[in-house]
């Protein structure tokens, strides 16, 4: 690019930083590496360390709309996908770039479904994403998956994750009776997730979600003192005690030196099937009031829907069974909002010979 067409760029980069990436909470200028105008065709260079290059693309067309038509805008872009720190003491896994936790102070509050669905939503974007189900006690994302039966095993003894629609899963569902209860102490549990990850061949991946168990006790700190994470999202209902038990969980994750990307308010109201009417069942903007009060970012807010439901008990939730639903683009837009607040993390410093002994 030349000199005279870079200043003659000049008046949309500076438009550019007056308007925020919803993504990153960041001015758009902020992506952009390069720009140029040359015979009234404006041509834009950015480097994106999330997913969803064709989302910021449109971002970027909207944000000039009233100055150049978008038929007069081009793109050169590229999406680099970094490793982001870890807990002190500890490495990233070598396949896995950066594990992202989803935790709740509390169960039935739609974790699991959040889950899922943000991880579909990423693979979706772009991504090579994972997902680890480390609720012992109650693995759900093989039924909402719509994956069972063992994993095999390679010649180095490591289980071959399953795959769902684009994604790695492992579950200790999938090594257990469906009926099977779960009778073990703490350490037990621990020990069990810590190979379930580390013992798995994972392929590569840009993010590993995991569903954490719900609480706030001697599982969710063991497992959070073993392993990398690079951040953690909370989710809650609106309801008091679920926000009380929520509040709980952020002051966890904080103990233990995990950035949360986020609060994902779920269930925050219930739409009716039959009519359409919206009814805040659980009350109004405890997410929202929690999110100010932690001073982290609240994501988004879930409705409560007969769909997301019956798409999860079905083994096909919402973001694959429906992408083009607006409840699926309630997940996208949460899931680029967790990998672009990620991308604002520190780089992790172990960019070589990583590996992870979790024993």
């Amino acid at each position: 690019m030349n000199s005279t067409a870079e200043q003659a760029a000049a008046p949309y980069l500076e438009r550019l930083q007056t308007v925020i990436n919803p993504c990153t909470g960041q001015p758009l200028a902020q992506l952009i590496s390069g720009g140029a105008l040359d015979s009234g065709r404006l041509a834009l260079e950015f480097v994106q360390g999330y997913p969803g290059l064709a989302r910021t693309e449109q971002q970027l067309t909207a944000a000039l709309a009233d100055l150049i038509t978008a038929d007069k805008i081009s793109f050169s872009s590229r999406q680099r996908i970094r490793r982001h720190q870890v807990q002190a003491k500890l490495q990233p896994l070598s396949a896995i770039k950066n594990i992202i936790a989803v935790g709740s102070g509390k169960g039935g509050v739609g974790k699991s479904t959040v889950s899922v669905n943000l991880a579909l939503a990423l693979q979706q974007a772009g991504a090579r994403v994972g997902i680890l189900d480390a609720d012992i006690y109650g693995p759900s994302q093989p039924t909402m998956l719509g994956v069972h039966g063992k994993p095999q095993i390679n010649a180095d003894q490591h289980m071959l994750p399953h795959q769902a629609y684009g994604l790695q899963v492992m579950s200790i569902g999938f090594l257990v009776e469906e009926d099977t209860a779960m009778i073990w102490r703490g350490p037990m549990v621990s020990q069990a997730l810590q190979q379930l990850l580390s013992e798995t061949e994972w392929q590569k991946l840009d993010y590993l979600i995991i569903d954490l168990p719900p609480g706030t006790g001697d599982i969710q700190l063991t497992l959070l003192q073993k392993i990398p994470l690079a951040g953690a999202v909370v989710v809650t209902t609106p309801q008091d005690v679920a926000v009380m038990d929520a509040a709980k969980a952020i002051q966890m994750f904080n103990k233990l030196e995990v950035p949360i990307l986020g609060i994902v308010e779920n269930m925050s109201t219930h739409i009716c099937s039959a009519c359409g009417h919206i009814d805040p069942l659980f009350g109004a903007a405890g997410g929202t009031r929690l999110a100010d009060r932690a001073n982290v970012p609240l994501l988004g807010q879930v409705p409560l829907q007969t769909a997301i439901r019956e798409a999860c008990d079905a083994g096909r939730p919402t973001v694959a069974a429906a992408p083009d639903s607006a409840t699926a683009g309630l997940y996208g837009e949460i899931a680029m909002r967790v990998s672009g607040h990620l991308s604002q993390r520190p780089i992790s410093k172990h960019l070589a010979g990583l590996s992870l002994n979790l024993q």
